[in-house]
């Protein structure tokens, strides 16, 4: 079995940085609006909870993808 690249030893690699409170406070306020918003269709527009369980994840597939373009263009330096 051959090896097609370089094993770098642990002290080499290069170090990822951690999450910063800020990205963990949006985490939270992320999931907690997506919560909220599944509470207010069930609750408050009585649509069902298969309509609710719906209408949160794809505001949660819609933060998703806005999160992931804005990470792209931060990384390119667009």
């Amino acid at each position: 079995m051959t090896v097609d690249h370089d094993v770098l030893p642990e002290d080499d690699r290069a170090r990822r940085p951690e999450v910063t409170p800020a990205a963990l406070f949006g985490y939270a306020a992320a999931a907690t609006g997506i919560f909220g918003w599944f509470l207010f269709g069930l609750l408050v527009q009585r649509q069902g909870f298969v309509d609710s369980v719906g209408e949160s994840a794809g505001a949660a597939f819609a933060l998703l993808l806005a999160v992931s373009v804005v990470g792209t263009l931060r990384r390119n330096g667009d």
